[in-house]
């Protein structure tokens, strides 16, 4: 059987534009609660929230802001982030998202690439000063007219020149917006080279939210705590279009993670899911004060950004309450999600799959030399085609055309296989791939294996250079707390006769961190330079 797979067509794609889609939203609960930053302790209903979005786009026409013309935003996760992107969405502004840990090269790239004539920014956070960032590349970035800061007047003002303009002028630029129309650009940390604009339309991200929230049966009842960043697609897409487009309430626990902070907003706001990455949920389980909190408000949750192991799913499940906690897969160009599990599967499908095919939306795997669709059970690229596919890389057609070939498929570069059941599996990037004397290795699978040890919290195994093999494999592992640091031998003891001997790591290096981009995926590039520097090879 091939490895292809349709999703359901039911519900029907929503055709409407993200403001719309918003407005429909707060006219049905108006008086609920939709937005809480627990940091300052702010609350708004869905009627108030409207009002400062609403508010937001006026001072954003009045400032000469037009609709398909660029507006940034580069702040850890607050309330002004959330009402920055709904504003934006309903007067058709194109809103530009920049990675809170960017430094001087890269802002002045994302400015300059996306035409950026606002920014709106906070002043700093934690290593970061923004405002001495801005001011240092501001003979590189002639297109940018105007700084907002968070922290400051400015925002107040900016919202006080809209108040000058007649009230219908929002729904005037409303009417003008389409579904199909680029709303947003998120810059995808490229491994090799800048990074590139994947432009996303409200029919991409809209549905997308909408649809990855569907299959956790989000609701207006539902409270979601959301310690994932905004500007990347987990936090801005999976959860604030989530909520929005389902009417529950979007919870800020803080502006960035803090494992305590998210547990005891959970509790405190009777969170009913969560989001993160398994590194956040990993945090969250092993936090000193982890069975103080009350978490029996919580059923659902998505974690994504990597394969989840399955001690930390079964503690979801346990010990955090989440029986309905999905596993997403995707990536920004396809607004994100692909592939995601369902409300009943078993612990199986949740810890050894990415799920299957998300509705709308078709997937396939093929030979990454030749092309042609693979049969289930084989390893091939993870290519996906439908309504979340981006429009493009912004203003470079030529990354557009290596990424989206002429049938409208999304080639993703990850190695993936297609169980007999539909369900789909990572096993690697296709330039992760491990090659030690002729055998291909898939670092997934051995980092899997190691996790089953009992003094092993995390692990990453890469390849490292060899005179011998062309390959080795090197695994970073963190400890427990109190756990003995472990060597090769350790590992080697560990794994022998368990796994075949090429997949044994020859190198062991103990670390307390991993390096990371800001969205909690782990930088193996780094790693394998960072390797390669410590044993001298």
């Amino acid at each position: 059987m091939e490895a292809y797979a349709k999703g359901e067509l039911e519900p029907p794609l929503l055709e409407e534009t993200i403001g719309a889609s918003f407005e429909r939203t707060v006219a049905a609960y108006a008086d609920r609660e939709a937005l809480v930053e627990v940091a300052s302790g702010r609350r708004w209903t869905w009627a108030e929230l409207d009002r400062d979005v609403d508010d937001l786009a006026r001072g954003l026409v009045a400032a000469g802001i037009g609709q398909g013309d660029r507006v940034g935003i580069w702040a850890p996760n607050c309330a002004e982030w959330t009402i920055v992107q709904y504003a934006t969405a309903k007067v058709g502004i194109v809103l530009v998202n920049v990675n809170p840990a960017y430094r001087t090269h890269e802002l002045s790239y994302a400015v300059n690439q996306s035409g950026l004539r606002l920014l709106i920014s906070a002043s700093s956070f934690k290593t970061s000063d923004y405002r001495a960032m801005v001011e240092e590349t501001a003979a590189q970035t002639p297109t940018l007219e105007r700084v907002v800061y968070l922290d400051t007047d400015d925002w107040a003002r900016l919202v006080e020149a809209g108040r000058a303009l007649p009230e219908g002028v929002v729904a005037d630029r409303l009417a003008q917006t389409a579904p199909d129309d680029p709303i947003n650009i998120q810059y995808t940390s490229g491994t090799t080279g800048y990074p590139k604009g994947a432009t996303l339309s409200h029919r991409n991200i809209l549905n997308n939210g909408y649809f990855t929230t569907e299959l956790i049966h989000l609701g207006p009842e539902d409270r979601l705590c959301i310690p994932v960043p905004f500007y990347h697609c987990f936090g801005m897409v999976m959860a604030n279009l989530g909520c929005t487009s389902h009417g529950a309430t979007m919870v800020i626990p803080a502006p960035g993670f803090d494992p305590e902070i998210t547990l005891r907003t959970i509790a405190a706001e009777r969170c009913t899911g969560v989001y993160g990455v398994p590194t956040m949920f990993i945090a969250m389980q092993s936090h000193p004060t982890f069975a103080e909190h009350d978490l029996s408000s919580l059923r659902t949750g998505i974690m994504a950004g990597s394969i989840c192991p399955v001690e930390v799913m079964k503690r979801c499940v346990d010990d955090m309450h989440m029986a309905e906690v999905a596993i997403a897969y995707g990536m920004t160009e396809t607004s994100p999600v692909s592939c995601q599990t369902r409300a009943d599967d078993d612990l199986e499908r949740r810890t050894a799959t990415i799920g299957r095919v998300h509705p709308h939306v078709e997937i396939k795997i093929v030979d990454p030399v030749s092309g042609e669709t693979v049969e289930r059970g084989r390893t091939g690229e993870f290519c996906t085609r439908g309504y979340s596919v981006m429009l493009g890389y912004w203003d470079d057609p030529d990354k557009t055309a290596e990424a989206i070939d002429a049938d409208g498929w999304m080639h993703t570069g990850d190695l993936a296989e297609m169980r007999a059941d539909g369900y789909c599996n990572i096993v690697g990037r296709i330039k992760d791939m491990v090659i030690r004397g002729g055998e291909n290795i898939y670092p997934r699978e051995i980092e899997e294996f190691l996790y089953q040890h009992p003094d092993i919290e995390d692990v990453q195994v890469i390849g490292v250079p060899d005179e011998r093999y062309g390959e080795e494999l090197c695994a970073w592992v963190r400890m427990r707390a109190g756990a003995e640091p472990l060597d090769a031998d350790g590992v080697r003891a560990f794994a022998t006769g368990r796994l075949a001997h090429y997949k044994i790591p020859r190198y062991v290096l103990v670390v307390e961190e991993f390096p990371m981009t800001v969205t909690g995926k782990i930088r193996k590039v780094q790693m394998r330079e960072e390797s390669a520097r410590r044993l001298g090879l």
